[in-house]
């Protein structure tokens, strides 16, 4: 068997020729690749359109700022992967790994192109600029996804699956008007943590991280990446929970103090160590909160709320699901 030594091609796909800084730049985040992926969030403007008007100046905002995104995200992806593509022979001729742009210049176009992005979004309205940082966040997450999951791609395509989502929100400056919106949202978040920590392998191993370290430790689980996960997917959904609370509420800086408290007395009402018991103390809360609103008024609903609250852990001191819990399941 002959065994081809030779080195691949300069060049890869959809990439420019010349090495020229611009061209070099250009090719580190495959700048065609924007022209793809562009119509994910001009589909978003589209259907806005059905409910605003559209303007030029609108249009080239998504334009910039979701060019931005895909920058920061590529480029980000080029610099924490440049280690591995420089031992890739299909990657290894890439920008970073041959030398052509240093990482302190990646890093730069990083930083230029989150401000853009941030610029362009504070542009369109107040929605927009309060979601940037986690937008950016997210997409840069991809390129350390593969660090922890076997499903990066997953990860991806929900980078994509934003990109109609932040074209809607660029032409309304709100979400959408029907009322169960959130509700849909809201299940379908809390099926897929069910799913998650059930049926996976990372969602198996953070549930046992968090019921009993030790055991863990003697299986070959990495307890403190565990540790280390579970608070970026708190603080992901925390994330996700204020972008669909934030439209509904004032937006200040400790807005989700009073909601982290009744979501923590949830959480305790329903049985600590369970996301069922979890979404059965939130619902339990949310109806005592209605009840109290309906006999007493809406001023005391809170205060009413939390004394039942306290009635019930008397009571029941595992929570609704703890009996279940204590048995395995």
């Amino acid at each position: 068997m002959t065994i081809d030594h030779r080195l691949p091609s300069a060049r890869e796909g959809q990439t420019f020729s010349g090495e020229s800084l611009l061209v070099r730049y250009a090719n580190l985040v495959k700048l065609p690749h924007t022209l793809f992926a562009l119509p994910f969030a001009l589909l978003g403007v589209l259907e806005a359109s059905f409910q605003r008007g559209v303007t030029w100046r609108q249009v080239g905002l998504v334009v910039i700022a979701f060019s931005a995104a895909r920058w920061v995200a590529m480029a980000f992806n080029r610099i924490v992967d440049r280690e591995f593509d420089a031992r890739n022979p299909r990657t290894r001729n890439r920008e970073i790994p041959r030398g052509a742009l240093s990482v302190t210049q990646a890093w730069v176009s990083v930083v230029i192109a989150a401000a853009l992005f941030v610029a362009s979004a504070a542009g369109l309205n107040r929605l927009c600029l309060y979601l940037s940082p986690l937008a950016l966040g997210w997409v840069m997450l991809y390129s350390l996804s593969k660090r922890f999951t076997w499903w990066p791609h997953l990860w991806l395509g929900m980078s994509l699956a934003i990109a109609p989502v932040g074209g809607y929100l660029a032409i309304t400056g709100a979400w959408s008007s029907p009322w169960w919106t959130l509700i849909a949202i809201s299940l379908a978040v809390m099926g897929a943590l069910r799913l998650f920590f059930a049926k996976t392998a990372l969602g198996l191993s953070m549930m046992a991280a968090a019921v009993d370290a030790e055991g863990a430790l003697t299986t070959g689980i990495n307890v403190p990446l565990m540790r280390t996960l579970t608070f970026v997917l708190g603080g992901l959904v925390g994330g996700l929970a204020g972008i669909l609370v934030g439209p509904l509420v004032t937006v200040y800086f400790d807005m989700g103090l009073l909601l982290t408290l009744k979501g923590f007395a949830a959480a305790i009402l329903g049985g600590l160590a369970n996301p069922m018991g979890a979404i059965a103390g939130g619902v339990t809360l949310g109806l005592l909160e209605s009840l109290a609103i309906v006999t007493v008024s809406s001023g005391y609903k809170d205060v009413i709320a939390m004394a039942i609250l306290i009635v019930i852990m008397i009571a029941m001191p595992n929570g609704l699901l703890g009996r279940r819990l204590r048995k395995g399941g």
